[in-house]
């Protein structure tokens, strides 16, 4: 399966610009024979804390990613920030949209309390698993990627972990290291979208979104400009990696 990481800029606090910008660059992840196209994290508004910044389960945000999966007929997601029937705060959701009409969610499960996220928004339950093309992908978001435990419990049932962020530039080895280790430590591919550009509160991101094989290898990389990352995965070499090096079934954790 071909997986696309739309790295991209974003507009802030602005969903109907941040649309009319993405639907063409996923119409080229399209074109380039994508079967699963990943945008970054909030991608229809940029990192905001903006009290009322949320939108409703299925919004805006929701439907745009529905509606591009059902043009393209592949699968589309990114995180928005969602609040649910009864809540008060919204999640920072990542929603993968299919081409069948369905939609699955996973929910942030560790909020960046040292940017306040965590006063802003609620956090997840657990880690979610969707099967796409074969392959069993498990998406995280951001923060999430400095805590292997969440990858490790995981690990079994992933053949692919997706991690759409907007994580900074002073941190990008942090990114870098960090997602290769998960591939390696796991043996499945990462896939890690981040955004470009400077947000509306003056935080800087160079992207460097990348895709890794179960191996470690560095796949397909990019650097801080907008573009889309291309590279294929297969479930089958993830078996062949862990059937190679049977590392897992070492774990006491």
């Amino acid at each position: 399966m071909r997986v696309a990481a739309v790295q991209h800029d974003i507009v802030w606090e602005d969903r109907e610009a941040n649309f009319a910008r993405l639907a063409p660059q996923v119409a080229r992840a399209a074109g380039a024979g994508a079967e699963l196209v990943l945008l970054t994290e909030t991608f229809s508004t940029g990192f905001s804390m903006t009290p009322g910044i949320g939108e409703p389960e299925d919004g805006p945000s929701a439907a745009f990613l529905a509606a591009q999966a059902a043009e393209h007929g592949v699968w589309v997601g990114g995180s928005c920030p969602e609040i649910a029937p009864g809540e008060q705060l919204p999640y920072n959701s990542f929603v993968l949209a299919g081409p069948d009409g369905s939609t699955h969610r996973y929910r942030k499960l560790h909020p960046f309390s040292h940017g306040g996220e965590h006063e802003r928004f609620r956090a997840g339950d657990g880690p979610v698993s969707v099967t796409v093309g074969g392959l069993r992908v498990t998406p995280f978001i951001c923060y999430d990627l400095r805590f292997a435990d969440v990858f490790w419990r995981a690990a079994t049932g992933t053949d692919l972990y997706v991690v759409v962020a907007n994580w900074p530039a002073a941190r990008r080895q942090h990114w870098q290291a960090l997602l290769q280790a998960r591939a390696i430590e796991n043996q499945a591919y990462v896939v890690g979208c981040n955004r470009v550009g400077t947000a509306g509160d003056g935080t800087e991101h160079a992207g460097d979104s990348r895709i890794i094989s179960p191996m470690g290898e560095l796949l397909a990389t990019a650097a801080g400009v907008e573009t889309v990352v291309l590279a294929d995965v297969d479930a089958a070499e993830v078996a062949a990696t862990r059937d190679r090096f049977r590392f897992l079934a070492d774990r006491r954790g």
